[in-house]
């Protein structure tokens, strides 16, 4: 990792309310805030999530974005009134200077007065599509490695814009999110890959999902959680 500590630029929080489709509910246009926040086991104070079936909850508690994937995507999308500032992917936490090639499985990370671990990569789903008003945007940022990740919380506790991040334990660090997330999105099926993934400390979700192509010896179909329902409800 080229730091071990960086700053915490900014927080965001969002309150859950109807979104594109008919039906569905989001939080991802989150707010930024200013400290100090809470740190619960469910994440940060005030932030909601608007399907509780695919977001939020122990594991993904805190979602990270690095703020210089920005620069990425001005490049290939063009001027784009969301990427003028962060928040724009429904994150928690913007900082600069770590990304998915820097922060591996089970870090543990310091910051104010919580104790975080990283817990998995972000499964982009349709709801970007929709946000950024760009066709299959989710499958762009899972292509590109651009995910984020999600942390869950082992001590809760406050935090605040400014707080230091502190990388303090690290037992996993040949398994950086990126290689892992690069399984996951992986349409080649790779047995002695995929049993050594799952000797590592996985979400259930995830375990699940790899346990299932070693199994079934096929990758699951990703268009419901990339595409989502037609805009028009049918």
């Amino acid at each position: 990792m080229p730091q071990t500590t960086l700053a915490l630029d900014c927080l965001f929080t969002g309150h859950a309310q109807p979104f594109t489709r008919p039906g569905s509910r989001s939080a991802i246009d989150k707010q930024p805030r200013q400290g100090p926040l809470k740190v619960t086991f469910l994440g940060l104070e005030g932030d909601e999530q608007g399907d509780l079936r695919v977001h939020g909850g122990i594991e993904k508690a805190i979602h990270h974005y690095p703020h210089e994937h920005y620069l990425d995507w001005a490049a290939e999308l063009g001027e784009h009134p969301l990427l003028a500032q962060p928040g724009a992917f429904g994150e928690n936490f913007s900082t600069t200077g770590w990304r998915e090639t820097d922060v591996c499985l089970a870090d543990r990370i310091r910051v104010g007065s919580a104790l975080l671990e990283v817990s998995q990569g972000r499964m982009p789903c349709w709801k970007l599509n929709d946000r950024f008003e760009v066709a299959q945007m989710a499958l762009r940022v899972q292509q590109s490695g651009r995910t984020g990740w999600y942390y869950r919380v082992l001590e809760e506790g406050v935090v605040r814009p400014g707080d230091r991040l502190q990388l303090v334990e690290r037992p996993h660090g040949e398994w950086s999110v990126a290689r892992l997330s690069a399984v996951l999105f992986d349409r080649h099926l790779e047995p002695e890959l995929l049993a050594q993934c799952l000797a590592l400390p996985l979400v259930p979700s995830w375990r699940r999902t790899l346990q299932r192509r070693l199994e079934q010896r096929q990758v699951e179909d990703w268009a419901s959680r990339l595409e989502g329902a037609p805009a028009s409800g049918v």
